[in-house]
């Protein structure tokens, strides 16, 4: 059997296809189709968790994504185990098993239930008033307690064995939301020829039509005909329809991403496929039409087992077959909830009451009421109810007092009107505004190329929402290019017009009654707590959020937000826009961090980018480190050689003789327009006007806020080329900072950016036969001095292929940089070893390179710098423009802390015992015997054994630096304290006469 509250000939779920799982457990029989949620509640099962904070029974309350109760976890296997999953929205499948969590021992006896009944020391707050004192066991009592409390579910223990895919798509235009609204937008946009994206979180399209059954489209039931609709859409070659597909975010420039539940029904998902897939979807035009949100009834224990919302009680019967209960009460502010009870009652289900707290509800749902025989007790509230583990009646009142009266229920529906979903459209930037009529948030002013349609706009007539979308489809495919679909018409009626506010929605909740009337489900949120929120001097929506934690749940809100802003309105005695609206926040629904992360685990969690001579140094011997996400040659040991012994033998091979550095990894950016160099004096501090064809200069880039962002070597290929070379580290950022700047400031100018650092295989040659080495190689290019001095730049054949020669060294010897297109990288890197190697030289490593620059003071930015140094901190002024108008960070410069006395600036360190060797961000005082804290006046940025200096050498950020040379400073260390000397930061050939050769 697949549940004894299954009502024959109701639903749209096939009997003879069934699937079993296990709840707790105990085992059940479900309807394919079915989800968690309804399977149970065919069994007549409605208690499925506790709440967080007092551990109350709760029941299923909804039938979609807003659920804040059923929270379930669900597994396969041992190794596929996953928390916190929505039993409304997870299908089952055969062999699954769910659990209830946050419970002990059991569901039904559990030991944290004690905390209902020291509620009162728990009241909204108390974290903050009671874990203030005594303030040192806050570490080692309070913080550690109150993590283990924390969350709901467990997480698995062991490594997800799913794989996950993400996909990227452009589109013209982007609907969300399958429903009415939904499918007419789609239809007419690619009825116009516009490629059109659909997407639905359902397994099937039709939104809230799986519910209403009053709705009759083209003369056909309105979900019979949503389903020809997405069939006729999805055979169209310009339109991708998309179920169980959540849009969670939009962000900026119409960019969304949606989630894909690809195998999460299946019972045996085959191997290929991914358990679910990230949509990162860029749109010309975003039609949002995501419906509306039922609201509950805020009243005392309106959170027994057993009480629901009006539309999923209709959902689970006309879309499930599953009636929530045999005698079912009914408490409403709004005309919807009638045809819920209409619906139950002729499935045969009794009820007893339709209380409605309005004085006069819709004149047709009263008819109808009466036709049926259903008491209405209008004016009237559901003041409490009673049930241990589910509801058992609900007490009943005139809202301005009279006698009360006990009405036996087994499950009771509420609806305090439809909340219009906004999320996305809050996340777009765009601002709601409040429409007093309705008393509803609605979409508002719109900050991207978006339209909300339908119930997410506040049009409920079901003709008015088809006219609306059907226009809103037409109008994006225009302005996408695709004039047409004109022809397109949708009629379509509904029994019963219905809205409603929020007008009575609280009653038996006012400022003087002291009951647990629940406002958020999940964290366990009162009225009262609202309104003590408020007493407590909590007048912003956004206080009053933290210190209740309302809607700060998993569901977001979605039930408990416009409820918290109405009762804390009501208390401040405001108006419901004054209070203001919380910011809504991706994602909308949770998601998987297995969908987030996609491919990025195990060996491709920080995939590893290897140069195009990485084989070869690796045949070579040569030991790596990981520099971002680079693999780079540390050193190449030889033979008996420990890293000290190599790494001094390359230095002193590289100024004695030559040696090879593979530099690959530099950032390379090609810089191409008419305004090149206008753009580059934008970027730059200095000046690229006067820099003709054939040479290079070194340029500085800073933040807008004056600070050093970015240093490299920039060579004039042409009049309107520029190749620029960027730190490893910063060679995406500096992309992105450039790209910015030239769409958003720089407009103007013609620019083209293309990132070519994996179109280059750089070989760094240093040293004093560096052209003797490289001569035979090179064709085209004149290399003495005077026809090729230090820093310039040629195109020529290198070693028989066209490539880019930069005479420019970042170790003060004569330098070369060879360029050549990445795959003939190893070939060339073996044509310039092997005459480096027959002229005494050999290839050097980073750790070698990060030494022979510093014994000439060269900077590294990110290493020397900290994203407070300034150029002249650096003892980079030299590189800064006097006579350029602007440029980026030109403001920031003169800003009055950055040009005063006793800034850190960058000074060199020698150790007064030469033999010591610093460690990189050790401290620096200037009296060691300072009582503590001392006083700190910089740190370490550089420290090195320098073989070719024969002695440590160090490089540090000090206040007053320049100032300071020739002081004595001390480096406390924890077992000793190293007095060094401030001096200059060159430290080898100090004259520069060895890079002209």
């Amino acid at each position: 059997m697949s549940g004894a509250n299954r009502i024959p000939g109701k639903g749209r779920l096939t009997p003879a296809r069934t699937a079993r799982f296990t709840f707790d457990g105990r085992s059940y029989t479900a309807l394919r189709g079915d989800t968690v949620a309804s399977a149970l509640i065919a069994h007549g099962v409605h208690l499925v968790g506790r709440s967080f904070k007092y551990h109350r029974p709760r029941g299923i309350i909804s039938a979609g994504p807003e659920e804040p109760n059923a929270l379930i976890g669900v597994s396969r296997d041992t190794a596929r185990e996953q928390p916190n999953v929505r039993a409304t929205v997870q299908e089952v499948f055969d062999g699954m098993k769910t659990i209830s969590q946050n419970r002990w021992p059991s569901l039904s006896f559990d030991m944290g239930g004690i905390n209902q009944y020291l509620a009162p020391f728990f009241a909204a707050g108390f974290y903050y008033k009671t874990f203030m004192w005594p303030r040192q066991a806050w570490k080692s009592l309070y913080e550690p307690r109150i993590r283990a409390a924390a969350g709901l579910g467990v997480s698995p223990t062991e490594e997800d064995p799913d794989h996950y895919a993400s996909r990227y798509a452009h589109c013209d235009v982007l609907v969300v939301g399958g429903g009415v609204a939904g499918l007419s937008a789609a239809l007419a946009a690619a009825e116009s020829g516009a490629r059109v994206i659909l997407c639905d979180e359902q397994p099937e399209m039709g939104g809230a039509l799986h519910h209403d059954t009053g709705v009759t489209i083209d003369g056909q039931d309105g979900f019979a005909w949503a389903q020809d609709a997405a069939k006729r859409l999805a055979a169209m070659d310009n339109v991708t329809v998309l179920t169980r597909t959540t849009a969670f975010g939009y962000y900026a420039q119409n960019f969304l991403a949606l989630a894909e539940r690809v195998t999460d029904h299946l019972d045996r998902p085959a191997p290929g496929l991914p358990r679910e897939r990230l949509w990162q979807v860029r749109a010309k035009r975003v039609v949002l039409a995501t419906g509306a949100i039922e609201r509950h009834m805020v009243f005392a224990d309106n959170d027994r087992p057993g009480i629901l919302l009006a539309s999923a009680a209709r959902a689970y019967l006309n879309h499930y077959g599953v009636a929530v209960g045999r005698k079912v009460g009914v408490y409403t502010a709004s005309d919807s909830a009638y045809e819920a009870a209409f619906d139950l009652h002729r499935a045969g289900i009794a009820i007893p009451a339709i209380v409605d707290s309005r004085a006069a509800p819709g004149a047709a749902v009263l008819e109808e009421a009466r036709r049926l025989g259903i008491e209405v007790l209008a004016g009237h509230a559901v003041l409490g109810t009673k049930g241990k583990l589910r509801v058992a009646s609900m007490l009943v009142a005139p809202v301005n007092g009279g006698a009360k009266r006990q009405i036996v229920i087994d499950a009771l529906i509420t609806s305090s009107g439809w909340t219009p979903s906004v999320h996305l459209f809050s996340q777009s930037r765009g601002k709601v505004a409040f429409d007093a009529e309705s008393q509803r948030f609605l979409p508002g002013i719109y900050a991207q190329d978006c339209v909300s349609v339908g119930a997410c706009n506040g049009t409920d007539d079901v003709q008015a929402t088809i006219d609306e979308a059907l226009s809103a489809g037409r109008v994006a495919a225009a302005a996408t290019g695709h004039a047409g679909g004109e022809t397109l018409s949708i009629s379509g009626a509904e029994a019963f017009a219905w809205s409603g506010g929020m007008a009575g929605a609280a009653y038996g909740a006012g400022p003087d009654d002291d009951v647990k009337a629940f406002v958020d489900f999940q964290n366990d949120v009162c009225a009262k707590d609202i309104r003590l929120a408020v007493r407590e001097g909590m007048h912003s929506i956004e206080h009053i959020k933290r210190f209740t934690t309302n809607g700060m749940a998993t569901d977001q809100g979605k039930l408990s937000n416009i409820h918290g802003l109405a009762i804390a309105a009501e208390t401040l005695g405001r108006g419901i826009p004054e209070v203001g609206l919380t910011t809504f926040r991706a994602p909308y629904t949770p998601v998987t961090f297995g969908t987030l992360i996609g491919h990025s685990r195990g060996e491709l969690f920080d995939p590893t980018r290897k140069t195009p001579i990485h084989a070869v140094e690796e045949a070579m011997g040569a030991a790596f480190e990981d520099v971002g996400q680079w693999k780079r040659a540390w050193y190449y040991p030889r033979p008996g050689e420990d890293m000290h012994r190599a790494v001094n033998r390359e230095c002193r091979t590289v100024r004695e003789s030559v040696g090879l550095f593979d530099a690959s990894t530099l950032g390379k950016i090609e810089v191409v327009g008419p305004d090149a160099a206008a753009f580059l004096n934008l970027i730059y501090t200095n000046s690229w006007d006067s820099l003709k064809p054939g040479r290079c200069r070194y340029g500085i880039m800073l933040r807008e806020d004056g600070f050093v962002y970015d240093d490299g070597v920039v060579g004039r290929i042409a009049e309107d080329r520029f190749h620029v070379t960027t730190t490893t580290g910063g060679a995406a950022r500096v992309m992105h900072h450039m790209e910015d700047y030239l769409q958003t400031e720089f407009p103007h100018l013609n620019v083209w950016l293309t990132s070519a650092t994996e179109q280059w295989a750089v070989i760094a040659v240093q040293g004093p036969k560096a052209r003797e080495v490289i001569a035979p190689l090179i064709e085209g290019v004149d290399l003495s001095n005077e026809a090729f001095p230090h820093m310039s730049v040629a195109e020529a054949e290198i070693c028989g292929v066209k490539g880019r020669l930069f005479r420019v060294s970042f170790t003060g010897e004569l330098g070369y940089e060879l360029n050549v297109p990445a795959d003939f990288g190893p070939d060339v890197w073996q044509a310039v070893r092997e005459r480096a190697e027959a002229l005494g030289g050999c290839a050097y490593g980073t750790e070698a390179m990060h030494i022979l620059r510093a014994e000439k003071g060269y900077i590294i930015v990110g290493q020397d710098t900290d994203g407070t140094v300034t150029p002249d901190d650096a003892s980079l002024g030299w590189a800064v423009g006097k006579k350029k108008p602007d440029f980026v960070g030109i403001r920031g410069l003169k800003r009055p802390d950055l040009v005063r006395e006793g800034r850190k600036q960058l000074v060199g360190l020698l150790t007064k015992d030469p033999a010591v060797v610093l460690e990189e961000g050790a401290q620096i005082v200037a009296d060691p015997n300072q009582p503590k804290p001392m006083t700190m006046l910089g740190h370490v940025t550089s420290a090195y054994w320098s073989q070719n200096c024969g002695r440590s050498i160090a490089m540090a950020l000090v206040a007053g630096g320049k100032a300071r040379l020739g002081q004595t400073l001390y480096v406390p260390m924890a077992d000793r304290t190293i007095p060094v000397e401030v001096s200059e930061m060159v430290f080898f050939d100090k004259d520069g006469g060895r890079i002209h050769g």
